[in-house]
């Protein structure tokens, strides 16, 4: 048996119906209904503090450990269902938001209150500042 005919039984490609490309970045107001429904209370800060001592967790390790991999960090697949959580939270669609999201959103708002291309384009680490114009989606005219 090969590795494709794993898939062979799906009548229709994975992605039909959803959003695929450049999701758009989160408003500013979005980020703050989120923060706000994330307010860490001294209970919570205290239990993660204790977490780190129990777990003799230094500074090159993972707060958020893997559940399957020793030595690992959080999955991706658990981060993207933390963020579709965090957006469903402030009744947004998920499907119009995930995880580069979060990227997209801070390099965003950096843009919107600078006005310093370049600046967002060394954050990003991109050689051509029209990748950064294309992937801020504003017009360079």
């Amino acid at each position: 048996m090969y590795a494709t005919d794993h898939y062979s039984h799906r009548t229709e490609p994975w992605n039909k119906g959803k959003l695929v490309g450049q999701k758009r970045p989160l408003k500013l107001k979005e980020i703050w209904g989120i923060r706000i429904r994330l307010q860490i209370a001294e209970q919570t800060r205290e239990a993660v503090k204790d977490w780190i001592v129990s777990r003799q967790l230094g500074l090159g390790d993972y707060v958020f450990p893997s559940a399957k991999v020793d030595g690992s960090h959080l999955s991706t697949r658990q981060y993207a269902r933390i963020v579709n959580s965090w957006v469903a939270s402030i009744d947004l669609d998920i499907g119009m938001y995930g995880t580069h999201t979060m990227r997209r959103t801070k390099v965003a708002l950096i843009y919107k209150r600078t006005k310093n291309l370049r600046a967002v384009q060394l954050l990003l680490g991109h050689t051509n500042l029209e990748s950064t114009v294309r992937y801020l989606g504003i017009d360079s005219r």
